[in-house]
């Protein structure tokens, strides 16, 4: 974590997983959790020694059950939150394979990127749809 002088900035990496069929892997965040019942690209926070490859593949391991293929990174995003700040480090992934156990969200989908803007999403994550749709400004 990086102190600035307003709040601190906590690094969370987020996994753009595609399955063969060139669909996107998205996951809705438990009631009662951060940003519950919103969307979002999965992952979690980059733990102090931690290579952004290693904790994307622990994270996706921990919360969904699932093997990745960490391919490249994607696209960094600053969003603000009344108490931190996060810098989201997207990464393109391929899915491997894996038995499905969700602890922190309660649905996920495999979805085109046209079909993205059919749910909402957590704020930090809108500019990654944004470019996946060809909608960045």
């Amino acid at each position: 974590m990086v102190e600035t002088g307003k709040q601190p900035i906590v690094p969370v990496l987020a996994g753009l997983i595609y399955d063969a069929a060139g669909k996107l892997l998205i996951a809705r965040r438990k009631a009662g959790l951060a940003n519950g019942g919103k969307w979002e690209f999965p992952g979690g926070k980059l733990q102090q020694g931690e290579s952004p490859e290693a904790c994307l593949e622990r994270e996706i391991a921990e919360e969904l059950g699932i093997s990745i293929a960490v391919e490249r990174p994607y696209l960094l995003v600053n969003h603000e939150y009344p108490d931190k700040s996060i810098l989201l480090i997207s990464y393109i992934c391929r899915f491997r394979g894996g038995e499905w156990q969700l602890t922190d969200h309660d649905r996920v989908e495999w979805r085109s990127a046209a079909q993205l803007t059919e749910v909402e999403f957590s704020a930090a994550d809108v500019p990654i749809v944004n470019k996946i749709i060809g909608c960045d400004r």
